[in-house]
C-alpha cells in the first residue's frame, strides 16, 4: 500500500457499532475480496472488500473477520484469520501481513493463519444460534459474478442450516454512511490530491491536445502524490461527448471552441474523492458557455444548501429538479407550456438533466448508505447538477463532495478547486 497507516481507533470504533447492533448469541463473518482472474495468469489488481476493510484496515487478500460478542471464549471475540505469509510469497509477493502488524492495523488480539478457521470455524457454531452473512445490498449493485463472500454463504447455508441467518448490510450501510474524523482526514487527502490534478490540467490543456493526454497528466500527479490512481473509470469528454454521461473513451482530440467535461477523481487509503469541472479548450467560454455554466453553478450552489440533517434524499432530489426547471425556462431549453403539459413520471427537465444529484461517497465512489432515512451530520455528498444539449454539443456538470454538518450549510472538501468560469479562464491564461 502507498498510504501511512491509519489509526486503528477507527476500526475499534466501527466494531464496536456493529456489536452493539447484533442480537445475542450470533456471530458476524466478513470475507476479502477474490484477486479476480482476467486470462492466462494474468489478474485484475486486488481491491479489498470495502466492509472488512471498514471494520479492520486489513488490506489483504484471503482475511476474515469474525466478531461474536458473546463467545464464551473472550480470546475468539474477535478474531481475524490472515494467509501466512513465508519466504516464497516474500520473494515473488512481498511480504504479506504478520500478526503483530494485524494487532497494529486493527487492534484485533487473535490472530489466526488462515488454514485453522475451518476448525475454530466450527467450534464457535457450535456455541452461536445464529450468523450474520454480508450480502451486496447496494441499490446499482451488479452481483453476476460470484465473490468469495457469495462461496462462503452457499457453503454456511448447507453446513448450517439450523442456524438463523441475518443481514450485515444494513448495520454497515448505517456505520458506514456516517464518517468519523479520520475518515475525513483521508477524504480530505483524496481531494487535495485531485486539486493538485486540476491545477496541473489548467497549465496543460489548449487546442489540439486529446483527451487520453489528459488523462495521463492526472495519473501522473496522482500517483506522484501516494494514490494508486483514479478512484472510478475517468471521464474526459469534450465536445459533444459530454452528452454522454458515462463517456470513458478519452479517445478524441480537444478542438478549439469546445468544452471539456472532466469527471475524474483520485483515490486516498481506498477512499474516493469525486469532481466534475468544466473546461474551455482554448481557455476562454463563449457566452452561451459560459451562460449554461453559470446556470448550472447557480443549481448547484442553491442545492447544496439543502443538504443539512433531516433531509430526505427523495424530497432534495424534487427540490432539485425545481431549481434546474427555472434555469432551463431563463436558457430557452424549455417553455412553461412544456412544465404545465409534463409527464409527473418524467418531468420537462428531465429532458436537459437526466440524472440525480447527489450520491454517498465514502470508501465507495457510490458509497452505501440507507435512502429512505434523514441525513445525518458527518455523511458526505456530492452534488452535482448538470444540462447537457446535444444539439449544441455542450454538457456541462459541476460536482464537489460535501459533509454534512450539524447546522448551516455543509463543508466543501473541494472548496479550494477552481469552479467560477472566470476564475478557471484566469489560471488557464496565467
Amino acid at each position: 500500500m502507498k498510504y501511512d497507516r491509519i489509526n486503528n481507533s477507527l476500526y475499534v470504533k466501527n466494531r464496536k457499532q456493529f456489536i452493539e447492533k447484533m442480537v445475542g448469541h450470533t456471530l458476524a463473518i466478513f470475507n476479502s475480496n477474490d484477486i479476480f482472474p482476467i486470462s492466462a495468469d494474468s489478474t485484475m489488481p486486488f481491491q479489498q472488500h470495502r466492509d472488512i476493510l471498514s471494520l479492520t484496515g486489513v488490506d489483504q487478500e484471503e482475511s476474515i473477520l469474525v466478531l461474536f460478542p458473546s463467545c464464551s471464549n473472550e480470546a475468539h471475540r474477535e478474531i481475524l484469520f490472515l494467509k501466512e505469509t513465508n519466504d516464497h510469497i516474500a520473494v515473488w509477493e512481498g511480504e504479506k501481513l504478520t500478526k503483530q502488524a494485524a494487532f497494529e492495523t486493527s487492534g484485533i488480539k487473535t490472530v489466526y493463519w488462515l488454514q485453522q478457521f475451518p476448525t475454530i470455524f466450527k467450534q464457535l457454531m457450535a456455541d452461536a444460534t445464529g450468523i450474520y452473512l454480508n450480502t451486496n445490498e447496494h441499490l446499482r449493485a451488479n452481483t453476476e459474478v460470484e465473490t468469495r463472500e457469495d462461496r462462503f454463504i452457499k457453503k454456511v447455508k448447507q453446513d448450517f442450516p439450523a442456524h438463523q441467518v441475518l443481514k450485515s448490510a444494513p448495520i454497515m450501510h448505517k456505520i458506514r454512511s456516517v464518517k468519523d474524523a479520520i475518515e475525513l482526514e483521508l477524504m480530505q487527502k483524496a481531494c487535495k490530491i485531485t486539486e493538485a490534478g486540476v491545477r496541473r490540467l489548467l497549465q496543460f490543456i489548449k487546442p489540439g491536445v486529446w483527451e487520453y493526454e489528459i488523462e495521463a497528466e492526472l495519473a501522473h500527479e496522482f500517483l506522484r502524490n501516494r494514490s494508486k490512481g483514479f478512484a472510478y473509470t475517468p471521464i474526459v469528454a469534450s465536445g459533444k461527448n459530454a452528452c454522454v454521461l458515462h463517456y470513458i473513451e478519452n479517445n478524441q482530440q480537444c478542438k478549439d471552441g469546445d468544452v471539456i467535461l472532466l469527471d475524474v477523481g483520485a483515490e486516498y487509503a481506498n477512499y474516493a474523492s469525486d469532481l466534475t469541472r468544466c473546461i474551455p479548450v482554448n481557455g476562454k467560454f463563449t457566452p452561451r458557455q459560459n451562460e449554461v455554466y453559470n446556470s448550472v453553478l447557480h443549481v448547484k450552489t442553491e442545492a447544496q444548501k439543502l443538504l443539512v440533517p433531516g433531509t430526505i434524499m427523495t424530497d432534495y432530489h424534487k427540490q432539485v429538479g425545481l431549481l434546474m426547471e427555472e434555469q432551463l425556462v431563463n436558457l430557452k431549453l424549455i417553455t412553461l407550456d412544456d412544465i404545465k403539459n409534463q409527464n409527473p413520471e418524467w418531468p420537462a427537465y428531465k429532458k436537459y438533466f437526466m440524472h440525480g444529484t447527489s450520491h454517498f461517497l465514502g470508501l465507495d465512489t457510490h458509497d452505501v448508505g440507507l435512502w429512505n432515512e434523514p441525513i445525518q451530520a458527518g455523511m458526505v455528498f456530492t452534488c452535482e447538477p448538470g444540462i447537457y444539449i446535444p444539439e449544441e454539443g455542450l454538457g456541462i456538470r459541476l460536482e464537489d463532495d460535501l459533509v454534512v454538518q450539524e447546522s448551516g450549510e455543509p463543508f466543501n472538501l473541494m472548496k479550494d478547486i477552481p469552479l467560477i468560469a472566470e476564475e478557471i479562464e484566469d489560471l488557464m491564461n496565467a
